[in-house]
């Protein structure tokens, strides 16, 4: 039994080494929806990252890859303020990307028995 675990253990460490830096790892997806909500990223964006033509692009499901996102919302010199890391720290911007990546996709609409013929 303990070879097992130990396998795990190594298992998870190699992980990690091959993730890379960039890779968010312990990200929590309901903190994410947390902070989504503190940080009113929904304000432009929607309760659930579906976004507006009005007031923020759409974010998820699929948003893009956290490198980019973080880069873009530390960045920001478009309509959206940028957010630095004193205002949103590394780990909450983690667990939102986290929440994000959560949500699925709308179903196909072919599959939604009310609006069949």
């Amino acid at each position: 039994m303990s070879g097992i675990r130990r396998s795990l253990g190594l298992a998870a460490v190699a992980a990690t080494l091959v993730a890379g830096s960039g890779t968010v790892l312990a990200a929590d997806a309901q903190k994410g929806k947390a902070n989504f909500m503190k940080y009113g990223c929904w304000q432009c964006h929607g309760m659930q990252g579906q976004g507006s033509p009005i007031t923020g692009p759409k974010l998820a499901p699929n948003p893009i890859a956290y490198d980019a996102m973080s880069a873009f919302i530390r960045n920001s010199n478009r309509q959206m303020p940028p957010y630095k890391e004193a205002v949103l720290p590394n780990e909450d911007l983690q667990d939102i990307h986290a929440y994000l990546s959560s949500i699925p996709p709308s179903p196909d609409p072919k599959t939604i028995d009310l609006l069949k013929d």
